[in-house]
C-alpha cells in the first residue's frame, strides 16, 4: 500500500512540526518512531515523549483506505533532508516494513506495531478555549525563556508560569537567581488561568509559534486557541494539535521579587552595554561569572578579573546623576537578557550595592527582568 506520495518538502514540513519532541533515547523504543495514521488521503502523523503529545494532518495522497503504522522519526526526516525539495516522494507499506523512493534513491525501514504506541490521555475536564496570535505568544516566551531554571530539585521552576486573567496574559521565569516577566494586553477576554508549562514545552512552542503577525495578504492573524484542564494544556495552531501535561507546585510570588521605589536610574544603549559586558567576560573565571559595575556621575566603570590575575576594565559614557556605588553580577545574567531583547534602549534601576537591579525596556512597558547581585 502507498502511505503517501507527495513532494519532499511538503512531507518534511509535516513530519518536522511534530518532530522536535522525540527523544533520541527512551526506556520505550516506540517513542523514538512517529505513528502515521493514514483514512483516505489524509495522514495523521503523531509523536509523543509520554508527557506532550503533538498531532499533525497532513494532505499526502497515496492509495485510498485506512492504515497505520510507526517508523523512526530521525532517519525518516535525515533521508528526506538529503533528498531534492521538488522531488516526489514515495512511502510505501509492506508487511512489517516501509520502503522510501525518492528518484532512483530507495530506502527500506523497519517499523513497530501501531497499536503499541503509547497515546497520552486526554484530560475530560479542559475548561473553556481562549484564542491570543501566535506572534504574541511566541514574542513574550522569547522575553523570558533564557530565565527558566534548568533541572532544578525545585522542579516547579524547570517551566514558565502562565497567568491569564481578564484581557492580560503575563508570562514568568526564574531560576531563584532571576526573574524575568512580560507581559501583553490582548482584544480578547480570557477566564483566570494560572499555570506552569514544563521547559520542554516552553521551548517546543518557541520553535514551532509564527511570528508574523498577518498570514498572507488579507488573511486573518495567525491565532493560537488554548485549553486548560487541572494537570494538561491543548494548543491548537497552524494545523497542529499540541497537549503538554504541566508542572505541578506553588510558583514562587513574582510580585513580591520586583522592586518598586529604586532611585537610581540609567537608560542606555543595549548593544553597546551588551559589547562591553561581552568583552569584560572574556576574562572572568569558569566557575566565578562575576564583574564589577561602578555606578558614579556621568560614567559606568565594567572590571572583571580571574585567578590569573588578569583584569578588564571597560568605561561607558553615561546619562546618570545618581548615588555613586559598585555592585556585583554575574555576568551571564545580564548578557541573557541584553541579548534576547530587540529594542535600541534599556534602563538599569538600582537601590545600593546589595539591592537586586531592576531591568526595564522604555519602548516595551510590560517587560521587567530583576536580577540578584553578586558578592565579589
Amino acid at each position: 500500500m502507498i502511505v503517501l506520495k507527495a513532494a519532499q518538502e511538503k512531507v518534511l514540513a509535516a513530519l518536522q512540526s511534530v518532530a522536535g519532541i522525540v527523544e533520541r533515547r527512551h526506556t520505550l523504543p516506540i517513542l523514538a518512531n512517529v505513528l502515521l495514521k493514514k483514512s483516505g488521503s489524509q495522514l495523521e502523523l503523531i509523536t509523543s515523549d509520554l508527557e506532550i503529545q503533538i498531532r499533525t494532518t497532513a494532505q499526502l495522497d497515496g492509495d485510498e483506505g485506512d492504515y497505520a503504522t510507526t517508523v523512526g522519526a530521525k532517519k525518516l526526516g535525515d533521508i528526506l533532508k538529503s533528498l531534492p525539495s521538488d522531488q516526489i516522494v514515495s512511502l510505501t507499506a509492506n508487511q512489517n516494513k516501509l520502503t522510501l523512493q525518492g528518484g532512483k534513491s530507495r530506502f527500506t525501514l523497519q517499523t513497530l506495531p501501531a497499536e503499541d504506541f503509547p497515546l497520552v490521555q486526554e484530560a475530560a475536564d479542559f475548561g473553556p478555549a481562549f484564542s491570543v496570535p501566535q506572534k504574541t505568544l511566541k514574542m513574550l516566551i522569547g522575553q523570558v525563556h533564557f530565565a527558566m531554571a534548568v533541572h532544578d530539585i525545585r522542579y516547579y521552576l524547570n517551566g514558565i508560569l502562565f497567568v491569564a486573567e481578564g484581557n492580560s496574559l503575563t508570562l514568568v521565569a526564574t531560576d531563584g537567581h532571576r526573574l524575568a516577566l512580560a507581559q501583553a494586553t490582548l482584544d480578547v477576554d480570557m477566564p483566570k488561568q494560572e499555570v506552569i508549562l514544563p521547559r520542554k514545552t516552553v521551548l517546543e512552542l518557541q520553535r514551532l509559534l509564527k511570528d508574523d503577525s498577518k498570514g498572507k495578504e488579507g488573511e486573518p492573524e495567525q491565532m493560537i486557541e488554548m485549553r486548560f484542564a487541572g494537570n494538561q494544556a491543548k494548543f491548537t495552531f497552524g494545523g497542529l494539535e499540541f497537549v503538554t501535561k504541566l508542572v505541578e507546585g506553588k510558583f514562587p510570588d513574582y510580585n513580591r521579587v520586583i522592586p518598586k521605589n529604586h532611585k537610581n536610574h540609567i537608560t542606555l544603549g543595549r548593544t553597546t552595554l551588551l559589547a562591553s559586558l561581552q568583552r569584560a567576560a572574556i576574562l572572568t573565571s569558569e566557575k566565578f561569572k562575576g564583574v564589577r559595575m561602578n555606578f558614579a556621575p556621568g560614567v559606568l566603570g565594567i572590571a572583571s578579573s580571574n585567578a590569573e590575575q588578569e583584569e578588564a576594565k571597560e568605561e561607558l559614557e553615561i546619562d546618570y546623576g545618581g548615588d555613586s556605588f559598585e555592585i556585583g553580577f554575574n555576568v551571564g545574567y545580564l548578557m541573557d537578557v541584553l541579548a534576547n531583547m530587540s529594542q535600541d534602549m534599556v534602563t538599569v534601576s538600582l537601590q545600593d550595592a546589595n539591592s537586586s537591579a531592576l531591568i526595564t525596556n522604555p519602548e516595551f512597558e510590560g517587560f521587567k527582568y530583576v536580577v540578584m547581585p553578586m558578592r565579589i
